[in-house]
């Protein structure tokens, strides 16, 4: 993806598909063509993690602060996910023996202005991990047509990239140079795009999201000998779920306070998922023996959602990879929305609750068990994976009577990182993951 796409996918229709003090789930699948000669059309998942905070947010592969948030001027300083680089898979022969060009991370500062005449903004783009040494200008206008369910913005942006940006996604450095490939390096230049974004209300919580556009790339980019096309079209569809603000379920009050501690062993090698949830396996007999433990603390976001014994928790954790030896421990950063069920016949003696959750992971080392089982599958990894939660628990206030513990819960669960089979470029299109299986206690506070 080029950044102005991505970047297009949420950015813009944040403040349609959340309100203030909002957290949501979505997903996108994304249709483009491909700026390099032979690699022609690609489909990718876009996981949509959403959290719209009076100071933070969360927009898919964005993360920030907002140094000013009024009705019409806002200023943020964020991290950025850029999407540019090569395919992952099914390399052409256009771009065989060169060196992989790969995503990167921007830090960035944007100022967005409201006025009658429309949005326009300006952000500014560097990069954080000295991959590519490169930086950007945008400077973009939208414009809003509203009805009643629907909303529609046109858009145009205007994109200055420096010559270490382009020089590294697009130019052919002096060892990579063959027949038909001589070395080129294109420079600095100027990208346009032009599409629009819609969004249709189908409930409350409920939103269609969709759009289309194209960048048009600088004469200097397209002259590059491993780039096909002039410009680059691309369109996307999907859907969000706002769950809503949690203070304004408990009265404009503080929600509770979910606090867990879990400890758990890596699972059986051949033990996935699917597999541990079913109950068919549920064993933790692996040759690496690593372990992990962690805090979380969640709050509520919906109790009895339309009146069903259904409950929406948001949560944050840090997790502890205690890796045997085997290399150096690692620390991961979870943060998900998970569904509980609580409709059982025998609920109003022991509650018991059958949850799962779904969000996202970041670890500052990517685990032993997947860099092992991801190397003997020939296949790439990642620190940032999609994360799953299923559990099953019990009220431990039911079980010994004691009323004041009866939003304590004692329970099994398991972690699950994957990269959605490969689908999702945010995900590094990493095709594997890993279990744990743990035990916790949870309490309310």
């Amino acid at each position: 993806m080029l950044p102005a796409t991505a970047a297009a996918i949420i950015d813009p229709l944040s403040d349609v598909l959340l309100a203030p003090g909002s957290t949501g789930l979505g997903i996108l699948v994304r249709n483009e063509r491909s700026p390099y000669e032979g690699a022609g059309m690609r489909r990718d998942l876009v996981p949509l993690y959403l959290y719209e905070g009076k100071r933070v947010f969360l927009h898919a592969s964005r993360v920030g602060f907002k140094l000013r948030d009024g009705p019409d001027d806002r200023l943020d300083v964020f991290l950025d996910y850029r999407f540019e680089g090569f395919p992952s898979v099914r390399v052409p022969p256009s771009l065989a023996g060169m060196e992989t060009r790969g995503p990167t991370t921007d830090a960035g500062i944007s100022y967005r202005h409201r006025g009658a005449l429309g949005i326009f903004e300006a952000t500014y783009l560097r990069d954080a991990l000295s991959i590519t040494n490169g930086s950007e200008l945008r400077l973009g206008y939208r414009y809003d047509w509203r009805g009643d369910r629907w909303t529609l913005r046109p858009g145009l942006t205007l994109m200055l990239r420096s010559a270490n940006l382009n020089n590294y996604y697009y130019g052919v450095r002096a060892e990579e140079a063959a027949s038909g490939r001589p070395a080129y390096e294109p420079g600095a230049g100027a990208n346009v795009w032009a599409g629009f974004y819609g969004s249709y209300a189908l409930t409350q919580r409920w939103k269609l999201v969709g759009g289309a556009g194209t960048t048009i790339f600088d004469d200097k980019v397209r002259n590059s000998p491993i780039v096909k096309n002039s410009n680059q079209p691309a369109a996307f569809v999907g859907a969000a779920y706002d769950f809503g603000e949690p203070a304004r379920q408990w009265g404009g009050e503080n929600p509770p306070l979910y606090v867990k501690l879990l400890y758990g062993k890596s699972a059986a090698p051949d033990c996935h998922l699917i597999r541990i949830m079913t109950l068919r396996c549920t064993s933790t007999d692996s040759d690496d023996n690593t372990r992990i433990s962690a805090l979380e603390l969640g709050r509520p976001l919906v109790e009895e959602l339309n009146g069903w014994p259904l409950d929406f928790v948001g949560y944050v954790g840090l997790l502890h990879h205690d890796e045997n030896g085997l290399q150096g421990d690692a620390w991961q950063l979870n943060a998900y929305i998970k569904a509980f069920y609580y409709g059982f016949p025998w609920s109003g003696r022991v509650k018991t609750r059958i949850g799962f959750g779904t969000g996202i992971s970041v670890a500052d080392r990517v685990p032993f068990v997947e860099v092992r089982d991801q190397a003997q599958r020939g296949r790439n990894t990642s620190k940032l994976l999609n994360y799953l939660d299923p559990s099953v628990d019990v009220s431990l206030g039911d079980v010994l009577g004691v009323r004041s513990l009866k939003h304590t819960y004692i329970g099994l669960g398991v972690s699950h990182r994957s990269g959605i089979f490969g689908t999702s470029r945010l995900l590094g299109n990493v095709n594997g993951g890993s279990n744990y299986l743990y035990t916790y206690i949870e309490s309310r506070l």
